[in-house]
């Protein structure tokens, strides 16, 4: 039913065992040893594969940290209608860009593995079967040979799928025999270790949390139950847990333990670098110390100024179908006599030097009065 769980499981656990089988050998301690850290690199391997939802779930929850006044004021408002307080307090996520089931995606995604990992070590000596004939079976992906390789491996004298509650039955089918002081002796040093762990990796996450995260009754219960509750819990049913399930366990929260301290201290510095860019910028658009600010001054305008904004506006209201005056033939050609220009205001000049008036060529300034006057 749930082979999709138990392929890859035992496929990524095969090949970790040919890497470090290759490393350490096949023999009774060096086969152990390679089967139990393929057991942690497959945790290994989860756990790479889940680090970018880590990040995302770390993320979302410093974000739930920042607008958490403004859901206790939702939770305040809709205290007596739930489904509105459900309908505002997504709309509210979504205006925040957090996604709740982010944060839930690394542990439902851990929980088929330990699943499958534990249903993968038990089907390696099966219930009600020989020795002879477990070895004859193939495990899922692990061929006959590699099954028989996981049931002779001995890790100080126990094997990986045994545990402390096992019954005599089971723990009989061994070959070679196994005392269960031998697996007492393997299990309870592991159990102390993984309890710790959990407790650790609870109280570095429980650490990091904001004092108004803390303040909310449901999170500090929750707190407690990781911090306590949990550690004992792994104490008292480590006797139900396989080896492997142990070395499981361990990895999972020494990996744990060591990705929080990383991402943690990452975004830290991530967002203590963009709040002192943003003080940076704030700071090169203020004013210097004793600067006065700036300010626009207007120029005045000057008189002749708007006297030639006057002319200009005159010009452009006349006709354009206007005819221009003309001068007669005989002052449009008549030559310079004495080698100056002529003038421009209408008048010849004479032998004598003198100018002289000519009819119908009025000065530019009359013809302008003259043009205003007819307007």
């Amino acid at each position: 039913m749930l082979n999709f769980i138990y392929y890859p499981v035992s496929g990524i656990l095969w090949v970790w065992h040919k890497v470090f089988g290759f490393i350490l050998g096949d023999g009774s301690f060096g086969g152990a040893a390679s089967w139990a850290l393929s057991i942690v690199f497959l945790v290994f391997t989860l756990r790479v594969i889940l680090f970018k939802p880590f990040v995302a779930q770390v993320k979302s929850m410093r974000k739930m940290a920042e607008f958490q006044p403004e859901i206790k004021k939702l939770q305040k408002k809709y205290a007596n209608d739930k489904q509105k307080l459900a309908a505002e307090m997504q709309k509210l996520q979504s205006e925040h860009g957090v996604n709740p089931l982010a944060g839930c995606l690394p542990i439902l995604l851990q929980a088929p593995v330990f699943i499958g990992l534990n249903h993968v070590l038990r089907s390696f000596n099966r219930t009600g079967l020989t020795y002879d004939q477990n070895i004859k079976i193939p495990n899922y992906w692990l061929p006959t040979e590699d099954v028989q390789s996981f049931l002779q491996a001995r890790l100080f004298g126990a094997p990986l799928s045994s545990y402390i509650a096992m019954a005599d039955n089971e723990l009989a089918g061994f070959v070679p025999h196994v005392d269960r002081l031998d697996v007492i002796i393997v299990s309870i040093p592991l159990m102390i270790v993984a309890s710790i762990a959990t407790h650790l990796t609870a109280r570095h996450n429980v650490a990091r949390q904001t004092a108004a995260v803390t303040a909310n009754p449901q999170t500090a219960m929750m707190n407690k139950l990781t911090l306590y509750l949990f550690p004992l819990g792994v104490l008292a049913f480590g006797a139900f847990l396989q080896i492997g399930l142990l070395f499981y366990w361990l990895s999972n929260n020494a990996w744990t333990l060591g990705q929080q301290y990383f991402v943690y201290h990452r975004i830290d510095r991530e967002e203590a670098e963009a709040k002192a860019k943003k003080v940076e910028q704030r700071n090169n658009l203020a004013p210097k110390p004793g600067q006065k600010p700036m300010q626009q001054v207007r120029k005045p305008v000057k008189p002749a100024d708007a006297a030639d904004a006057t002319d200009a506006a005159d010009k452009a209201a006349e006709p354009a179908d206007k005819p221009m005056d003309k001068k007669p033939a005989d002052v449009q050609d008549k030559p310079v006599v004495d080698g100056s220009s002529a003038p421009t205001n209408g008048s010849a000049v004479n032998g004598s030097g003198q100018p002289n008036k000519v009819p119908g060529a009025a000065p530019t300034q009359a013809r302008k009065k003259q043009s205003r006057k007819r307007r």
